[in-house]
Order: C-alpha cells, then structure tokens, then sequence
C-alpha cells in the first residue's frame, strides 16, 4: 500500500482519513440522536456531551488535515463511462462532505461558546479547548439570542449529513454490484488494484 494517491485508487493516509471520519461521523449522529433524548438531570448528558465535544473537534482537526492531503495529492480518475452528471454528482457530494464536515463542528463550537452557563470544553479530559473568544465575550443577553439558532443550524446541518451519507453510501453500492467499476475498491484497502 502506498501513501499517497495513484492515478487508480486512493492511498494509504487518504484511506485511513476517510474511514476513520466516516466512523466517527456515524458515532457522532447516533450519540447526537441519543443526548438529544435525554432529559437535562440525567446524569450521564456531562460526559456524553463532553465526548460529543471531543469528538467533533477531533472530527474538525482530522477534516483540516484530510482537506490538506487532499489538495497535495490528486484524486484518483473517475470511471471513463460515468456521464458528466454523474461526475458533477460526484464531486459536488464530496465538496458538499467538507463543507459539512467543517461546518457542523464549527456550529457546535459556536453554540458550546455562546451558551449563558460557559461549561467548559474538556478535550477527552486531557486540556481545556477554548471558547470562540468573540462569542464567549459577548454579554449574556445577546448570548441567549443566538445560542438557540446556532444549535439548531447544527442539528439541521447533522440532518442533512445523514442524508449525504446514505446517499453516498447507496453510490457506492451502485458502482460495486450495478455498474461494476472501480470506484468503491479505490477506497478500500484489502483490494486489488493496479497501481
């Protein structure tokens, strides 16, 4: 397995990110779903919501690096045979994932900083992460009126990356078993491929 990408599939440290923030978003959504069930006096919403923090500042810092890789090592070519809106499909889901994958973090670091308690942020109990500063500064009354926008924003912003996943999920099933091309072993580290 080579490190960087070859003109066929992906390598090793664009494999690893992928599927390392894969796993950790789909964590991350049910751990979401699941906090938001809870009621506020249950015991176990601290540390929960301290992971769900760590986590998606982990997600944030990963993404940044993944983002980098990205731009120093060309992706592999699409199939020959996908039709430009296909390709346009693509592409546009795999900038729409970084935009989420930065934004959704950012929102929750945003409402985490704007909250009237100021709780703070205990990076897998290791450091405190800091506040936005501009935002944690801001009076407590103004605090209150943008709080509740910016956790919403987040939660739709979630919403709408379960919807990317699935539907990039359901893509690539469709390269594997319909189209039969390469497009999902690129991505896969026990396959074949030549290099």
């Amino acid at each position: 397995m080579i490190w960087g990408n070859s003109r066929v599939r992906y390598g090793a440290v664009a494999m690893t990110l992928h599927w390392l923030i894969a796993a950790m978003i789909l964590f991350m959504l049910g751990l979401g779903f699941f906090m938001t069930r809870l009621d506020e006096t249950d015991e176990r919403m601290f540390p929960l919501f301290q992971l769900h923090k760590s986590l998606g500042l982990t997600i944030l810092m990963l993404t940044a690096v993944r983002l980098v890789w990205r731009l120093a090592n060309p992706i592999p070519a699409l199939p020959p045979g996908m039709g430009g809106w296909e390709r346009l499909a693509a592409r546009g889901v795999h900038v729409l994932f970084y935009v989420l994958l930065i934004a959704i973090p950012l929102l929750g670091w945003a409402t985490v900083s704007t909250a009237p308690l100021a709780v703070p942020t205990m990076w897998f109990g290791l450091f405190e992460w800091p506040h936005i500063p501009f935002l944690a500064d801001l009076p407590r009354a103004e605090k209150r009126v943008i709080e509740a926008p910016l956790a919403v924003t987040h939660s739709l912003l979630a919403l709408a990356m379960l919807g990317l996943v699935v539907l990039h999920a359901a893509a690539a099933l469709k390269h594997q078993f319909r189209d039969k091309d390469d497009v999902l072993k690129r991505m896969l580290p026990w396959t074949k491929l030549p290099i």
